[in-house]
């Protein structure tokens, strides 16, 4: 299978991904669970996840929330955080940055996001020498793209 692409997650993925099984991105779950991407993490990411999967507009019993945090938890890697780490730009959302720094200490391929905060940085570019920021959709096709290069 060769090496596993390594990714972030962001929570809008993890919950597209591990509660709603959006059906666009079951091939990147795939992925996921046959071991050809790795989600990285810390452990500020993780809290975020548990404590979203918790908000009453999603109506999760506590068997379903530890269900969706278990399952995604138990395939991420989770990283510590570089002593000397390369400066990153600020984010607009201040929220979104341990995402950027996951990516930056995780030595990502790719920060996989539907954030309109964390694309806007993609756009100027400023990060393409560490890893890139994509959607979802991109992050597939770049894979599929790959995959077919290889082939």
């Amino acid at each position: 299978m060769g090496v596993a692409v390594r990714v972030v997650l962001d929570t809008n993925v993890l919950l597209s991904l591990f509660v709603f099984a959006d059906s666009r991105y079951a091939p990147l779950r795939g992925r996921l669970d046959a071991g050809a991407w790795r989600a990285l993490t810390d452990e500020r990411c993780l809290h975020e996840f548990q404590r979203v999967l918790a908000y009453p507009m999603f109506s999760l019993d506590a068997a379903a929330q530890a269900a969706a945090f278990d399952a995604y938890s138990r395939q991420a890697e989770t990283i510590a955080a570089v002593v000397d780490p390369v400066i990153l730009p600020e984010c607009k959302d201040p929220d979104d940055q341990k995402f950027l720094e996951v990516a930056r200490d995780g030595g990502a391929q790719w920060l996989v996001t539907s954030d309109k905060a964390l694309l806007k940085l993609a756009q100027r570019r400023k990060l393409a020498h560490l890893f890139g920021i994509v959607t979802p959709k991109r992050a597939l096709e770049i894979g599929d793209a790959r995959l077919a290069a290889s082939a």
